[in-house]
């Protein structure tokens, strides 16, 4: 288990350089940082001083270790857009979208999971194929029409719920919410429904064809030939060894739906780290770009990570493979 985990946390770090690497890159490719920060009437001094206040005097390699050592203490400079340092930007902006990208992760093991079940074991009914429909479409339309689909159904045609912003919140400590708030609650709808409707679909259609391929298994036969009630065959056995790739499939797309509620920020104009990016491109500011790429791959890198570690406790033929390669 020990040598399993820091061989994970290595190909972690390697990776997290390898992000590192192409936020820095960034602000190589994007034009000369010192030509957007100054006034076009600044002096040729005045651009040496700050050139050099950035380290952009030094080598390349010399550059990218001191930005990721400021990385590592959380710095990534100033936001070129609103002069504010882009670390208290992110803090700002992350409880919306953390609390968005969970509520969708929420609704997606909530409604997903028992649909699969329920698909997988009443496959011939018209409610499953009702299901299976409504998953095709789930997969195949883009977030931002279903947000649109939803703003004129829910806020323009029928006025039940808010179509942008988020709502009143509370404030405790550095966090934001707006879970204790009936307007913070009410403009989470939408977005979250949003978000969390491909979700929903995968893990549906997952649940139901790992159910199906689980069924067909040689000791769930046997637990039928001795006498177990259906319940116990599907709840007690089927189910629990269908949701383990579902682990893996659950923490990818968390990382997907935090990393990815972009759309869904813009169209609802959801004050997250989402929108705070698309503003940033729209407006060429390098830092908030580098920082958001940094984290989100952070954010990636630790929910994988994490799901490595729960997968092998869950599953224990990684155990069984491991110890019979090693005893070789």
């Amino acid at each position: 288990m020990l040598a399993f985990a820091i061989r994970r946390l290595l190909q972690s770090v390697l990776v997290m350089l390898a992000v590192g690497f192409i936020a820095f890159s960034l602000f190589n490719f994007t034009g000369d940082p010192v030509a957007l920060m100054l006034p076009p009437e600044a002096t040729q001094a005045d651009r040496d001083e700050v050139r050099k206040s950035l380290g952009l005097d030094e080598p390349s390699y010399v550059q990218f270790a001191i930005f990721v050592k400021n990385g590592l203490q959380g710095n990534f400079g100033i936001s070129l857009r609103l002069g504010r340092p882009v670390s208290q930007l992110l803090i700002e902006r992350l409880p919306a979208t953390l609390e968005l990208a969970m509520t969708a992760a929420l609704l997606g093991l909530l409604i997903g999971i028992p649909m699969g079940i329920f698909t997988a074991l009443k496959r011939d009914s018209w409610t499953s194929k009702v299901f299976l429909t409504g998953s095709l479409i789930g997969v195949s339309l883009p977030n931002f029409l279903i947000g649109i689909f939803l703003i004129l159904i829910f806020a323009v045609w029928l006025g039940w719920l808010p179509s942008f912003g988020r709502g009143d919140v509370t404030q405790i400590g550095y966090w934001s919410t707006g879970f204790l708030t009936q307007s913070g609650l009410k403009a989470l709808v939408l977005p979250a429904i949003t978000l969390g409707f491909y979700p929903v679909t995968l893990i549906m259609r997952l649940v139901r064809a790992e159910m199906l391929e689980v069924l067909r298994t040689d000791y769930i036969k046997f637990a039928r030939a001795r006498g177990l009630t259906n319940h116990a065959v599907h709840f007690g056995h089927a189910l629990k060894n269908t949701l383990v790739p579902v682990i893996t499939i659950t923490g990818l797309q968390l990382g997907g739906l935090i990393a990815f509620a972009i759309i869904t920020e813009t169209v609802f104009q959801w004050p997250g780290m989402g929108l705070l990016f698309i503003q940033a491109v729209q407006f060429a500011d390098i830092p908030v770009m580098a920082a958001y790429l940094c984290l989100i791959g952070f954010i990636f890198v630790s929910i994988n990570l994490m799901v490595d570690m729960l997968y092998y406790v869950v599953d224990p033929r990684l155990r069984v493979d491991r110890a019979t390669l090693g005893g070789h």
